[in-house]
């Protein structure tokens, strides 16, 4: 029999790390987050206590408090990843120190787990010094660590999304989840295909997250000329925006486009809402992608509620939580692979 552990979810959302943990049977003490929109969704969903703060500001004891002394600490979380993105040109977003404040409370705590989740230009941020300096605080405080960038397809997401995991432990050394669908990846198709259709701006009648974005008479136009897979240079010369016809523009081919059926989604950003925010035109509706199929590309299960019964759903709200989450698919096997170590390491 393992020890029995507790986790607590540092820059938590909307729940994608911690759904992922409860679904392999992981108690959840808590999860800290500054954004006050994902207390509904993270406490309906995990059923754990949502804690508004800011990270930055959480103390040794604060942390301490939420943990039982008596069972294996761990803390898990995803600082956010906006600050290392290669979205953002000018690396100025100052979030990009909360990572610190990750590492601070890992020395101060020392959990026998932790589990870091980022975008793999984390690697290469401000020349791979901050991954380092994080590493270092790990290496110091004794825990044997993997990391790698992991392709969310070959765990069963249907997102070609690619996400840099680290595992830590104090317990001994601690692999990485070994990919389950390299040979064959979960597409569009097997995930949304069987959703009820909608036109642009409706909404189903018995899901209220199932709405897409309106477009304007000349977005109807665009995407009726879009074929799967594609983009704006698909479009007859009429309907190419003047910015994509400068020398500047041409090269920006992966906006204004369909998903592909037969392949995973593009990655899934805060904006994935929108058709002009990237190829996330539906297959062959003519509309962007619904919340609910964004989430779906998530990972996250049909049911999983982001807004109250009756509360006015805002396509900003939620799909920044939806685009900033961990998707759950992959944070099923990152708990997997911790719930293998304990087992090989905690036997008592």
């Amino acid at each position: 029999m393992t020890t029995p552990s507790i986790i607590v979810d540092l820059f938590c959302g909307a729940g994608g790390l911690s759904y992922g943990f409860k679904n392999q049977g992981f108690e959840i003490s808590a999860g800290i987050d500054i954004d006050e929109n994902c207390r509904y969704p993270y406490q309906e969903n995990i059923e754990a206590p949502f804690i508004r703060t800011d990270v930055t500001e959480v103390t040794r004891e604060q942390l301490l408090e939420l943990f039982d002394p008596h069972k294996i600490k761990i803390l898990v979380g995803c600082a956010p990843c906006q600050p290392f993105s290669k979205y953002n040109q000018k690396n100025s977003d100052p979030n990009w120190k909360l990572l610190e404040s990750f590492g601070r409370l890992i020395s101060e705590v020392k959990p026998e787990i932790v589990s870091m989740e980022n975008v793999p230009q984390l690697k290469k941020f401000k020349d791979g010094a901050i991954l380092r300096t994080f590493i270092d605080t790990l290496n110091k405080a004794g825990y044997h660590i993997s990391f790698d960038t992991l392709f969310a397809p070959n765990y069963g997401l249907p997102q070609s999304r690619s996400r840099l995991v680290l595992l830590a432990s104090l317990l001994g050394p601690i692999s990485l989840p070994a990919p389950t669908h390299k040979e064959q990846h979960v597409t569009v198709r097997d995930a949304l295909s069987d959703l009820p259709a909608l036109s642009a701006g409706s909404v189903d009648d018995f899901d209220n997250l199932h709405r897409s974005g309106g477009l304007s008479d000349l977005n109807i136009k665009r995407i009726k000329a879009s074929v799967q897979g594609g983009s704006w240079h698909d479009w007859p010369e009429k309907l190419v925006a003047k910015c994509h016809k400068s020398e500047t523009g041409k090269g920006y081919r992966s906006v204004y486009g369909r998903m592909s059926w037969d392949k995973p989604s593009p990655t899934i950003t805060t904006q994935f809402y929108g058709f002009g925010n990237g190829r996330f035109g539906h297959p062959d509706q003519d509309r962007a992608i619904s919340l609910r199929e964004g989430a779906i590309l998530q990972g996250f299960p049909r049911d999983y509620k982001f807004v109250p019964a009756g509360e006015k759903v805002r396509l900003t709200h939620v799909g920044k939580m939806i685009g900033n989450a961990v998707p759950v698919t992959l944070a099923n096997a990152i708990a997997s692979a911790v719930k293998l170590h304990l087992e090989e390491h905690q036997n008592v």
